[in-house]
């Protein structure tokens, strides 16, 4: 067995087959949208959702934005229209399990049942087309500032607001003179070291608790940064936010899984690590 390597959606960015209209997934999971905030990129969503199909949808968390909408009233056509659009992929046969975060917290009363075709869950158990299974969970349970300082939580979640307001002026502004989409959040996310400290020790307890339940890797949102890698020989996959990043995990018809970036429509494919170990040789990616 080759030895694992995997790689970050920022390394290695590849461009989408020409035929991406007609793609068709064993899985898509996607997270972190925050309908009823001015942040959600719901147009890019629409356009992403209009593109592909799949047997199982998971919407692992923070789809909606119940912390935002309680402090004032946003939703434009375009939130209503995802809503649509995913009830409607349900009517027509797609698996859809809607998992709660701690922003849509509210959703988990509703934990066991169903709406428009919706299963509604506070985690599931994704099997991949090589029989290994992954843990479906939104992770908010593992932020240890969720956990013991919640007001913190809401404060810093203000902050963000602000900054996300701050980066779309700044890049109205870059745009104008020609120039790409720069993130300030992820930037500063990047660059104070004791973010970089809460995302590893995120990323570290999520992980033990999948093996410690006999899972062979994870599935996760909650802190708005893709990733798809090995840790301590677990598979450790983020599907990332559609606030900042765009991005969604997909697994597809041979297996293989994939962090798709949709504004650039490229993705990172997986390797040796992720690929299915017993596939034939023509099914296994490199």
């Amino acid at each position: 067995m080759h030895s694992p390597r995997m790689n970050s959606l920022r390394d290695m960015p590849l461009e989408l087959p020409a035929d991406a209209a007609t793609r068709h997934y064993r899985a898509i999971w996607i997270s972190d949208i925050h309908l009823g905030t001015s942040g959600c990129q719901a147009e890019c969503l629409l356009d992403f959702l209009r593109h592909f199909e799949s047997d199982r949808l998971y919407l692992v968390g923070d789809i909606l934005d119940g912390w935002q909408l309680r402090k004032g009233w946003y939703w434009p056509q375009a939130h209503n229209d995802v809503v649509q659009k995913v009830l409607r992929k349900a009517r027509k046969g797609t698996h859809v399990v809607y998992i709660a975060g701690n922003h849509d917290e509210m959703v988990r009363q509703f934990i066991g049942m169903h709406f428009g075709d919706i299963e509604i869950a506070d985690e599931a158990v994704h099997t991949l087309l090589d029989g290994r299974k992954l843990w479906v969970v939104h992770g908010d349970l593992f932020d240890g500032v969720m956990q013991h300082a919640r007001w913190l939580a809401l404060l810093g979640d203000t902050a963000y607001t602000i900054i996300l307001k701050l980066n779309r002026w700044f890049n109205a502004v870059r745009h104008r003179l020609g120039f790409s989409y720069w993130s300030l959040s992820q930037y500063l996310k990047q660059k104070v070291k004791k973010a970089v400290n809460f995302i590893t020790a995120f990323e570290e307890a999520v992980i033990d608790e999948a093996r410690r339940r006999g899972y062979q890797g994870v599935v996760c949102g909650h802190i708005h940064k893709a990733e798809m890698r090995e840790i301590n020989g677990m598979l450790y996959c983020n599907d990332g936010d559609w606030v900042e990043s765009m991005t969604a995990l997909v697994e597809t018809l041979d297996g293989e899984l994939q962090l798709i970036h949709w504004p650039h429509r490229g993705t990172v494919k997986s390797d040796d690590a992720v690929a299915p170990h017993d596939a034939e040789p023509e099914l296994a990616k490199a």
